[in-house]
């Protein structure tokens, strides 16, 4: 997606022109350089570089990240900061790069990923900041008690939480609504969406679900849609291993009417950003994602309530899906003190802020002033706070470690990509959590 960026040529836009296929290899060259006594210099030469990964290459990401690393960058004159996004293959790119540099102990300083249930994959890599950061700082009474508890790990306080999407969010085409003579917020359950949905084939020529079968986009909206129907005990028993298979068949069956008469003819060839140009154009109606997907909007300068909105997914009030991204800490850390530094800003306020308004997330960080986020921020903002439930996302590392999720994905990609195989997903599903 095109975003508003600075004509300004800083050292992050020629790390970004550097492209993701050349970056892995790059960075362990660069790796060699950054770590122990044999660091390059920061500022005035007593100090090593800080070397942060992260996979934030393009539309609203690209634009958060400038912000984030610009702002640090005036705060800590003295660090010399080597910042290396790795877009591609949502985020699997960047971890990959991270693996390899991890077991060929070419630690980075910090690098971009999920915390919770996530952090279990880099068992004995990771370091404890408690003290450096979380106590020095004051992080465990600024953030939400969520987000403290996520960033800790076998090893301790490992990471620090940047900000927060929220994924039971369903967002749409105003004027395509409007010419489908459907009232978003007459939405109070899947059976009324799918009415919705009809309502828009028949009457428009836009598509009612605009869908990636991408397998993590189908498992984000699976777990929404089982949210729905199921209700919060229900997807919280099947996250925990001791789920109800008629709850599952259920909802796989719900989620096989959607994909299987309302989304786009494409839907196997793309990817979230391009399909959710068609909801930015006026030909989609829906889109099930994140608020990443309300940064793109906003960074385009689409006005929120006229040209684009967001609901709960139907069935879903009163829940905050959560999703969180963190900078995390290796233990063999190349800059234990400037990686602490970083860490430090970005639990911070200012850090907080401009990523944030930018990413269509909120901070986790709590009493943050709003002035410079939109409404719609603003609201997601206050209903963070007030949530009756925080159900954790299934699809970004919370719910299941990296094991599970990735099992998941494997049974979508074998029996749910059309057609769509209720028994065999259900089974996939029961025998894998």
């Amino acid at each position: 997606m095109s975003n508003n960026r600075s004509t300004t040529v800083s050292r992050r836009t020629v790390l970004k022109g550097a492209g993701a296929a050349g970056t892995a290899g790059m960075l362990t060259t660069a790796g060699c350089l950054t770590g122990g006594e044999g660091g390059s210099g920061g500022g005035g030469g007593d100090g090593n570089t800080l070397e942060v990964l992260h996979g934030w290459t393009g539309g609203d990401g690209a634009e958060a990240a400038d912000a984030l690393f610009g702002a640090f960058e005036e705060e800590h004159p003295d660090i010399d900061l080597d910042e290396n996004p790795i877009g591609g293959g949502g985020n699997q790119n960047l971890d990959q790069t991270v693996a390899n540099r991890l077991q060929s102990n070419d630690p980075p300083s910090s690098f971009a990923g999920w915390p919770g249930a996530n952090l279990e994959q880099y068992e004995g890599a990771l370091g404890d900041i408690e003290s450096e950061v979380w106590d020095e700082g004051g992080l465990k009474e600024a953030h939400a008690q969520e987000a403290v508890e996520l960033c800790q790990s076998e090893a301790g306080f490992s990471a620090v939480p940047i900000g927060s999407h929220r994924m039971n969010d369903l967002f749409y085409n105003v004027e395509v609504l409007e010419q489908a003579g459907v009232d978003p917020e007459s939405l109070t359950s899947v059976d009324a969406l799918i009415d919705a949905l009809d309502a828009v084939a028949t009457e428009t020529d836009a598509t009612p679900f605009a869908m990636s079968l991408e397998t993590w986009c189908i498992l984000q909206t699976w777990a929404v849609t089982m949210l729905s129907e199921q209700g919060y005990d229900a997807y919280m028993s099947f996250i925990e291993g001791d789920g109800d298979e008629g709850a599952v068949r259920s909802t796989f069956e719900t989620l096989g009417e959607i994909l299987g008469n309302y989304i786009n003819a494409d839907a196997a060839s793309v990817d979230f950003t391009e399909v959710n140009q068609d909801i930015m154009s006026g030909n989609a109606a829906f889109i099930h994602q994140g608020n990443w997907v309300a940064g793109a909007y906003i960074n385009e300068g689409l006005e929120y309530g006229t040209e684009w909105g967001a609901i709960r997914f139907p069935g879903t009030d009163g829940m905050y899906g959560l999703h969180i991204d963190s900078f995390i800490y290796p233990g063999d850390n190349p800059s234990p003190e400037e990686s602490a530094a970083f860490l430090r800003f970005a639990g911070g306020e200012t850090a907080q802020v401009q990523f944030n308004q930018y990413k269509g997330s909120i901070p986790t960080r709590q009493e943050v002033p709003t002035d410079d986020f939109n409404a719609y921020l603003t609201d997601t903002i206050e209903d963070f706070q007030n949530a009756d439930q925080k159900p954790p996302t299934l699809a970004h590392g919370l719910a299941v470690d990296q094991s599970t999720q990735s099992d998941l994905e494997g049974v979508l990609n074998d029996t749910f990509a059309d057609p769509y195989d209720v028994d065999g997903a259900t089974n996939g599903f029961m025998n894998t959590v």
